[in-house]
């Protein structure tokens, strides 16, 4: 089914029988994707005075509880409100949910013993492009990103001047493929998450960051329109659900 997406004066078909589902399933067990030193996520039978539910063991239904910690255990989509004192909710502020994206790829680049993605490749890799959303592929992109164990491994980050040239492109949705835009151990000082969000100016409250997703080797680099999918929980980060779908090339796109 080919639908079409209006962007400012421009239209971008699309076949909505060919989305690409960038998220990272949440389930229960030590092989879900994990980081920020949490025990994994448990989607166990509720149990209650003598009730389980499970239909396997004779109940009616299955009934399941979950735990889970959402920045911590999958792919999801955070607000200004993960670093703010006052509270903002993601499911509030994130108003629209189809933006003009550009997929791109990029090996970072070690700095003083980490390896970071710098402001040099992302505005090597976005060129004059203007774009709503971001989706960055780190390499190397192996599957094992789906249920690798971050927790004190000091995994790829932003630099604080890469956050920066985003904001100036004018992107208001970042997509990464790592726990966090940060350094794993920065004594809070959450320089890159800050930059994004103007931290210190005028709030980017519309704006946000979504880690923990996984691009497949089969999706190309290019112009995609992503369709932001957030389970409606009033906190600031919520699981969510990336798509992408590939615009099809029979009309000029928007430099």
């Amino acid at each position: 089914m080919i639908a079409t997406i209006k962007h400012r004066t421009k239209n971008y078909p699309i076949d909505l029988s060919k989305p690409l589902d960038i998220s990272i399933a949440i389930k229960g067990g030590a092989q879900n994707v994990s980081a920020w030193y949490l025990q994994p996520p448990k989607i166990e039978a509720h149990e209650e005075a003598g009730f389980v539910g499970k239909v396997s063991e004779g109940a009616s239904i299955n009934f399941n509880d979950i735990s889970f910690n959402p920045h911590a255990h999958g792919t999801h989509t955070e607000c200004v409100g993960h670093i703010t004192e006052e509270f903002y909710s993601v499911n509030k502020n994130l108003k629209q949910y189809f933006f003009l994206s550009e997929v791109v790829t990029v090996a970072p680049e070690m700095v003083n013993d980490d390896f970071v993605i710098s402001k040099k490749q992302l505005k090597y890799a976005l060129g004059n492009k203007k774009r709503e959303a971001l989706v960055i592929r780190t390499l190397p992109n192996m599957k094992q990103k789906k249920s690798r164990q971050y927790s004190h491994s000091n995994p790829p980050y932003l630099t604080q001047e890469a956050a920066e040239f985003l904001v100036e492109k004018g992107v208001e949705h970042l997509l990464v493929d790592l726990p966090s835009v940060d350094k794993e151990k920065d004594n809070g000082a959450l320089v890159s998450h800050k930059a994004f969000w103007d931290f210190g100016g005028k709030l980017r409250k519309r704006a946000t960051i979504t880690e923990f997703i996984y691009v497949a080797n089969s999706i190309e680099d290019g112009t995609y329109i992503l369709n932001l999918q957030v389970a409606p929980f009033e906190n600031d980060a919520s699981p969510s659900r990336p798509v992408l779908y590939k615009v099809i090339q029979n009309k000029p796109i928007q430099k």
